[in-house]
C-alpha cells in the first residue's frame, strides 16, 4: 500500500560543550524514560501468526517478540496525553552542524554518538529516512493504473506535496530500475494493458541541498534515496541466494540486487540506461559542478529494506568512481548484500555506513541465516570464505518494546519491518539503556500509516493512509472515474531530459553573472 509524507522530525537543541568530549552529552532530563506503557486487547491475524510461525521453521531462526508488560495507572487517560501531544509542535530549531559534520557522517565510525545517541545525528538519521519514504509515499500502487509503478509527482514538485521542502534540498533527477530476473513483488506491474512502461519502475531520486542548508550543514550535500519493498515476505522464499562478483577483486554480492542496479535494455523508454548508469551520471554532474565552484561536497545514500541494498551498491561504486567524496550510507532494515571482501573493499575506500535495525525486524538477518559474519570467529579453522554473507558499517538497534505507544505481543511482520515504525523508534531513542524519550514530537499516527502497530487506546486507525476515494473522482456526469494525470506529472523521458538540461543550462548562466560582478567589483 502507498504511504504518506511523513512529518518532519524533532531533534532538541544542544549545544557543544568543550573538553575532553568533542559533542555535548545528552541532557539528564532527556534521558528521562517515558512509561506511558499501556497494552490493550488486540486481535491477532491467525495469517499474520502462521507466516511468522512457517518463516520461523522455514529459516530455522528465532524471532524476538516484545515482552508483555504492565501499564501504569497514573498514565492510564490517554485522552488528556493524546489532546497534549496534539497542542505540541513537531519540529524544532535545525542546529548549525557546519563544523561538526564529517564525525555526524561517520569520520569516526560514530565513535561516541549512539550511546546515547546525539541529537545532531538523530535529526540526520530521520531526514535521510524521510527522504527513503518519500520514495513510497509518492509511488503508484495502484495496479490498476495505467502509471503503476511510477512516481505520481514530477520532481520539481515533489518535496513540496509531500511536506519536505522545508529540508533545504531540491530533487535533480528521477531513477528508474528493471530486471532481468522473475522476483515477485519487488517490482510492480499494471494489470492494463496500455501503460507507460511494461519494464520499468520509479526506483528512487537524487536531490542536492540548496545554498542556506548548505551553510547550515558545512557542504553542499548530495542526497540519493532508493525506494524499497512494502510487503517483503513474498520475496523471502525467492530471494536467488546467488552471489556474483562486483569490481576487480573478490567482491560478490547479491545475484538480485545487482540485477535490478544494473539491469538495462534498448528496447525500453526508461532503461535504456540502467539505475547504476543514471545515478552515476547524475551525481558525477553534480560533483563536478560544485567542485568546480570551490565548494566541498558530500555524497549521502539511503534506502529501506530493498532500498537500502541498492544504496550499499550506489556508494560502492560511487566510491570506486570518484575517489576522495566523502561518502555516507544510512540505511534501514537492510538485509545483507556481499561477502566479506565487499565489506572489506567498502571499508578501504571509506564509505561510511550506518545501519539502523529493529531488534524484531526479520529482513535484517537475511539472506545469509547461517552463513553470515558469524563464521569469523572460526576463520582460524576454514580460512576465509568468500561465499558468506556479512554486514558493513556500525549498526544502531532499536527495540519495539522501549516505545509506549508500540503493541507488545504478537509478530507484526510489517509493523515490524515498516519505515515508518524505524522513523518512530529513533526519534524516541536515547540509549540502551533506557526506553523512550519522553520529549520526542514526531508525529505518532505516522506509524499506522501503512500496518497496525499503535496500542488501540491512541484511537489511530490501522493502515489509515489511502488516496481519497480510493483515487476516484465524480466527473461533471456524476459518474466515479480515474481522474486524468496533470500533463507534467506524467512520466516521460524526453520531458526529464530537457528539463535537466535547462536546468544546467540556468546554473551555469547564474554561476557567469556571479563571476562577472565579482570581477567588476576587483
Amino acid at each position: 500500500m502507498a504511504m504518506l509524507a511523513m512529518m518532519p522530525a524533532h531533534i532538541p537543541a544542544t549545544q557543544v560543550a568543550s573538553g575532553a568530549t568533542r559533542f555535548s552529552t545528552i541532557r539528564s532530563q532527556q534521558q528521562q524514560e517515558a512509561v506511558l506503557d499501556h497494552h490493550p486487547k488486540t486481535k491477532t491475524s491467525n495469517r499474520a501468526n502462521s507466516l511468522a510461525e512457517s518463516l520461523s521453521h522455514l529459516l530455522h531462526l528465532h524471532i524476538d517478540t516484545p515482552p508483555k508488560t504492565k501499564s501504569p495507572h497514573h498514565l492510564s487517560n490517554w485522552n488528556m496525553f493524546t489532546e497534549e501531544e496534539h497542542s505540541t509542535p513537531t519540529t524544532s530549531p535545525k542546529e548549525v552542524m557546519s563544523e561538526k559534520w564529517r564525525e555526524i557522517h561517520g569520520s569516526k565510525d560514530w565513535e561516541g554518538l549512539m550511546d546515547p545517541l546525539h541529537p545532531w545525528l538523530r535529526r540526520e538519521i530521520v531526514k535521510y529516512g524521510e527522504f527513503a519514504q518519500a520514495t513510497y509515499d509518492a509511488f503508484d500502487f495502484d495496479s490498476f493504473s495505467e502509471f503503476c509503478g511510477s512516481c505520481r509527482y514530477n520532481k520539481n514538485k515533489l518535496f513540496d506535496v509531500l511536506g519536505l521542502s522545508k529540508n533545504g534540498y531540491a530533487v535533480s533527477k528521477y531513477i528508474y530500475a528493471m530486471s532481468h530476473i522473475d522476483m515477485p513483488n519487488w517490482l510492480e506491474r499494471s494489470h492494463l494493458v496500455g501503460t507507460w512502461s511494461k519494464d520499468s519502475n520509479w526506483m528512487g531520486f537524487v536531490a542536492v541541498s540548496d545554498d542556506e542548508e548548505t551553510r547550515r550543514i558545512g557542504r553542499r550535500d548530495i542526497a540519493v534515496a532508493w525506494r524499497g519493498t512494502v510487503a517483503p515476505s513474498e520475496w523471502y522464499e525467492d530471494m536467488q541466494r546467488k552471489l556474483e562478483p562486483i569490481g576487480d577483486l573478490d567482491a560478490k554480492v547479491e545475484h538480485g540486487f545487482l540485477g535490478i542496479y544494473k539491469s538495462k535494455s534498448d528496447e525500453t523508454r526508461y532503461n535504456k540506461s540502467s539505475a547504476s548508469e543514471q545515478v552515476m551520471k547524475e551525481v558525477t554532474r553534480l560533483v563536478e559542478f560544485y567542485k568546480s565552484k570551490g565548494e566541498e561536497v558530500s555524497l549521502t545514500i539511503t534506502g529501506h529494506s530493498l532500498g537500502g541494498a541498492l544504496a550499499l551498491l550506489n556508494g560502492y561504486e560511487a566510491a570506486k568512481a570518484i575517489p576522495g567524496l566523502h561518502i555516507s550510507v544510512i540505511s534501514f532494515g537492510a538485509p545483507r548484500v556481499g561477502n566479506n571482501a565487499f565489506r572489506d573493499e567498502l571499508n578501504q575506500m571509506g564509505v561510511k555506513t550506518l545501519r539502523v535495525v529493529v531488534k524484531q525486524d526479520v529482513v535484517p538477518k537475511m539472506p545469509g541465516l547461517v552463513l553470515n559474519e558469524g563464521l569469523q570467529k572460526f576463520e582460524e579453522i576454514t580460512g576465509t570464505l568468500e561465499w558468506v554473507y556479512t554486514h558493513v558499517g556500525a549498526e544502531l538497534r532499536v527495540d519495539v518494546s522501549s516505545s509506549p505507544y508500540l503493541k507488545k505481543h504478537g509478530f507484526n511482520f510489517l509493523g515490524f519491518h515498516s519505515l515508518e515504525t524505524y522513523l518512530h523508534l529513533v526519534d524516541g531513542y536515547l540509549n540502551k539503556e533506557t526506553t523512550f524519550r519522553s520529549n520526542a514530537r514526531r508525529d505518532i499516527a505516522l506509524v499506522n500509516k501503512a500496518c497496525d502497530m499503535l496500542v488501540e487506546d491512541l484511537r489511530i486507525p490501522h493502515c489509515w493512509y489511502q488516496m481519497e476515494h480510493k483515487g476516484l473522482v465524480c466527473n461533471h456526469h456524476g459518474r466515479w472515474v480515474k481522474p486524468r494525470r496533470e500533463p507534467e506529472d506524467i512520466p516521460s523521458p524526453t520531458r526529464e531530459v530537457e528539463a535537466q538540461a535547462h536546468a544546467l543550462q540556468v546554473e551555469m548562466q547564474s554561476d557567469h553573472v556571479l563571476k562577472s560582478l565579482c570581477t567588476a567589483n576587483i
